[in-house]
């Protein structure tokens, strides 16, 4: 199953905030990169044989889904962090003054 869970975006003077929407997973189900001006954000689940039951019907064993933002020169990327509470995705992107182009991994917590 690939849905694209949905997004709000936030700006404020010192910050962007994206909130992704993406009920029952865990933190470590998200993997998000950092790559020049784009942030990608990608999550996959699957069910592990411990999980599985001799369900009379099954639908859903699988769920996984890729968004890529791109982000403007004014953001810092240094200063991102990423936060997974409550079924949402919180990513907090600094801004600075000028762009820096670097690859970078983003640890959620």
């Amino acid at each position: 199953m690939n849905k694209i869970p949905g997004v709000n975006i936030l700006e404020s003077d010192a910050d962007y905030k994206i909130e992704l929407a993406a009920p029952g997973l865990n933190k470590e189900d998200f993997q998000i990169n950092l790559k020049k001006d784009t942030l990608s954000v990608w999550a996959e689940k699957k069910v592990g044989e411990e999980d599985k039951k001799e369900y009379t019907r099954r639908e859903f064993d699988y769920f996984s889904f890729a968004r890529s933002f791109v982000l403007p020169e004014s953001v810092d990327g240094d200063k991102i962090s990423a936060e997974y509470t409550n079924g949402i995705l919180n990513i907090t992107i600094g801004k600075k003054d000028e762009s820096q182009s670097q690859s970078k991994e983003i640890k959620v917590s």
